[in-house]
């Protein structure tokens, strides 16, 4: 763990769980969407109430984290960075539960061509969330391979950003949609797409953190 921290196996062991329930929230988002272009409803409803709860759990870890991160820090110049860093980790999974409770309530109707891209974001930004909290601890437990999982990172959002502008210009392209249709799949694009831009900016901040310890 990272040698800011006192001895305290409690601290290291909520921060673990903390990063856990967002790698869960990511995996189950992804299963989800394969579910709701299934048009399983049913599955895909337990999948988005799921990552609504694990949310509020990820919320609950990281105030009892940061609590703790006020009697347990050895170094007081890095709280600031560790509570930044566990905060921008949280608001990744708020996207993801924003997201995908934004397909349970809109239930936006995707067309049968997008389906397979629309997976696709969903997976490659799912996968930029996972290669995110493996940075995470890589920065807490072994900074040395802090580097190779920011390159993941990068290369999921690039896919991400490769798919998404593929489904939006064969959406606006379509004869088979009016305006209103297209706008309103194009948002949801659009919220996919944030999920792996803000799990790289995560990353950014993670590659400014590890030059100021290895300074």
């Amino acid at each position: 763990m990272l040698p800011v921290f006192k001895k305290t196996k409690e601290l290291e062991a909520k921060i673990d769980q903390f990063l856990d329930v967002i790698m869960e929230a990511a995996l189950e988002f992804r299963q989800g969407i394969k579910y709701y272009l299934e048009e399983n409803f049913e599955e895909f409803s337990k999948r988005a109430e799921l990552v609504d709860k694990l949310e509020g759990k990820a919320d609950t870890l990281r105030r009892e984290i940061e609590n703790k991160l006020y009697s347990e820090m050895l170094l007081p110049e890095a709280r600031g960075d560790v509570l930044a860093l566990l905060e921008n980790s949280d608001d990744v999974l708020n996207i993801i539960a924003d997201t995908i409770m934004g397909f349970e309530v809109e239930r936006p109707q995707i067309p049968d061509f997008a389906d397979k891209y629309i997976y696709d974001l969903a997976t490659e930004s799912a996968a930029s969330v996972e290669e995110m909290v493996t940075t995470v601890r890589s920065y807490f437990k072994n900074i040395t391979a802090v580097r190779d999982h920011i390159t993941k990172i990068m290369f999921h959002e690039k896919e991400s950003d490769r798919v998404g502008n593929k489904i939006k210009n064969d959406i606006f392209k379509s004869t088979e949609m009016d305006l209103a249709h297209k706008i309103h799949v194009s948002t949801f694009v659009e919220k996919l797409l944030l999920i792996a831009d803000k799990a790289e900016d995560v990353g950014d901040r993670i590659s400014i953190y590890v030059m100021k310890r290895l300074a």
